[in-house]
């Protein structure tokens, strides 16, 4: 019956592909030349190269550029969201564990934001939502099943209405086993459902463009608080994993998210657009403990005993946002041009607070972009925040050089401002913070070998941390970082390849100790890379590493779902070896991924990525993606 209905369902929309204007048809019939859609029998072929997707800045900014899917092996071993990121990220060494980024990094938003940010690595959204132009229903299934029972699943789907309109959507779970002491074999730190919809469709003539999508989440993790360190309990020793002694088992943290988003613009004369942007966004955060159990004993340890209620933690918050942005567009040749004013409204609640923490802010802003040829072009962009607060950013693009600038002065978070837990309790009035960032990157192709050598400089001043007692602090004074770096691609005897990047940073400034980041990041991959048995199978095999110097890595806390400073627990230094194989046959491709290769064969027992969580042991992960396109 499934069958029978893909089948109808293809019939169709082929059958749809043939309505249209004339103008519609001759594109119809230049893509399907470009995208080699009828072979040398005359039968059309439909796969990866017939199925586009863009994303909506390529529609605001007037770059329309459709990417054909991704069959790619390279990375493909690396399924999970810190993995993906290049080890830029720092977590509690499982999938969909509490993240934040290794490096300072701006944030999106500079007026109000809820500042709960430990799983937006683990959010699809709106603004990272692809849309589709398929010739062909398109679905596409991704499998991964990680050693110790960290399964991902991700499901997408898409299919063309007629030539003009388009709708889809996405499933995704995460199911991840506890790396430190589990009591079952469904005994999961992570639970994540998450789905989106979406659709696009433009007017018979061209002149209105709709983009449209709804996005919701639900991220559960059941906190274990980390092992015991062998100082408070002499039987807790590091390194046993399953066997590990753990703070938390009666203790767990949701997030909640959930965003309506709608983008369309309409064409006035011919290269002028006016458009319109809504979002309606909410999260809703919430921690539960039972204090009667041994849970308590992690609270005592931090000297935070309950203040609402001693026999038990239930923290909610609820973040909500109602934004809408409207303004106009064009290109004036080789440039274009964007004007735009934007309000946003909405608050920050407690079942705790006396009064909720509400904003309405009211934005200015505009773009503009030249293209002097493919490979010569400049941006530059900028917001206003009435009374107070902006960004400014400038981009340089050349052959032999890319250059970014970016000045911000930005809020802090709602929750650094204000927050009413059972075992902290806060109200700031906080600066804004403000920031300059500088990045180059020069770009050196030669026969065989890819080099780019980077540098990042950072300033940072009035930064808003969580200090070593866990409470929201403003730093005095500012922090400077460098952070100069190396990238290269070379290619040996044609099929062997070392991929690495090097990254070698310096904090200064009297706000130094506030950032905690390694002085030394490494990550090399050296593989072979080519087709085998008469081109039928692509593979790559080989090995990758990473290496982090020693720092003191800031912890984690799970009542506030904040990272903070401490001064005791060094994450020493250690290399972390992985080897390798991903397969592709036809539209199907295949990983296999040994972590921790070099488990057992170095002086310390493992390693940590946060302190008292403990990295990956030595274990096999398998994962497989399918593409259909009938």
């Amino acid at each position: 019956m499934i069958l029978i209905l893909r089948q109808q369902d293809a019939a169709a929309q082929r059958e749809i592909q043939g309505q249209g204007t004339e103008q519609e048809k001759k594109q119809n019939e230049q893509n399907n030349e470009r995208s080699g859609l009828i072979d040398d029998s005359t039968k059309m072929v439909y796969g990866p190269k017939t199925t586009l997707y863009f994303q909506e800045k390529n529609v605001k900014f007037n770059n329309m550029e459709k990417t054909p899917l991704d069959t790619g092996l390279t990375g493909f071993h690396n399924f999970e969201p810190v993995f993906r990121s290049g080890q830029k990220f720092q977590d509690l060494g499982n999938i969909g564990s509490a993240a934040t980024p290794v490096y300072y990094q701006l944030p999106g938003q500079i007026g109000a934001r809820s500042g709960f940010e430990a799983y937006d690595l683990y959010y699809h959204s709106p603004d990272s939502m692809l849309y589709f132009d398929t010739k062909s229903p398109y679905t596409k299934l991704e499998a991964f099943y990680g050693g110790g029972n960290r399964n991902m699943l991700n499901v997408a789907f898409a299919r063309n209405i007629n030539p003009r309109w388009n709708i889809g959507f996405n499933y995704n779970t995460i199911r991840a086993r506890k790396t430190l002491n589990p009591n079952a074999r469904d005994d999961n730190m992570v639970e994540q459902n998450s789905y989106s919809l979406h659709t696009n469709y433009k007017s018979e003539n061209g002149k209105y463009f709709l983009l449209a999508n709804f996005s919701r989440m639900h991220h559960k993790v059941f906190e274990i608080g980390g092992i015991i360190p062998p100082s408070v309990d002499s039987t807790s020793l590091y390194f046993t994993y399953e066997d590990s002694k753990v703070w938390l088992s009666e203790s767990e943290a949701t997030d909640i998210r959930q965003d309506y988003h709608l983008y369309h613009q309409y064409e006035i004369l011919k290269g002028w657009q006016v458009y319109h942007v809504f979002d309606k966004k909410k999260q809703g955060l919430s921690f539960f403990s039972d204090l009667t159990t041994s849970d308590s004993a992690f609270f005592d340890y931090h000297d935070r005993p309950g203040i609402i209620n001693s026999d038990s933690t239930t923290n909610y918050h609820h973040f909500s946002e109602v934004k809408n942005e409207a303004g106009f567009k064009g290109d004036f040749g080789p440039v274009y041009y964007n004007a735009f004013v934007k309000f946003r409204t909405g608050k920050f609640t407690s079942p705790n607070f006396t009064q909720d923490y509400s904003f309405n802010e009211v934005f200015i802003g505009g773009a503009l972009r030249g293209e002097i040829n493919d490979q010569w072009s400049f941006e530059a962009d900028g917001e206003y925040l009435i009374p107070s607060g902006y960004k400014i950013s400038g981009y340089f693009h050349s052959p032999f050089l890319d250059f970014t600038y970016t000045k911000t002065s930005y809020k802090p978070s709602a929750m650094q401002e204000r927050y009413m837990g059972n075992h902290y309790q806060w109200e700031n009035n906080f600066s804004n913070i403000g920031a300059d960032q500088i990045k180059g990157v020069i770009k050196l192709d030669l026969p065989n070998i890819i080099v780019r050598p980077s540098l990042t400089l950072s300033r940072v001043n009035n930064h808003v941390y969580f200090n070593e007692v866990q409470e929201a602090q403003q730093a005095d004074g500012q922090a400077y970082m460098i952070s100069p770096g190396i990238r290269a691609d070379i290619t040996f005897w044609k099929n062997l390849r070392w991929q690495s990047e090097l990254i070698h940073t310096t904090i200064t400034g009297d706000a130094k100790d506030v950032f905690r980041i390694p002085s030394l990041f490494i990550r090399s991959r050296l593989f072979f890379d080519g087709p085998m048995f008469d081109d039928n199978l692509y593979i790559q095999f080989g090995l990758e590493g990473r290496y982090k110097s020693d720092y003191f890595a800031m912890s984690y806390m799970p009542a506030s779902q904040q990272y903070y400073l401490q001064n005791d627990f060094n994450v020493y230094a250690y290399p972390v070896l992985d080897a390798f194989v991903d397969l592709r046959i036809n539209r199907t491709r295949v990983l296999f991924r040994y972590n921790h290769l070099n488990s057992g064969f170095m002086q310390e027992q493992g390693y940590f990525v946060t302190p008292d969580y403990t990295g990956l042991k030595g274990s096999l992960d398998l994962g497989i993606s399918w593409y259909f396109f009938d």
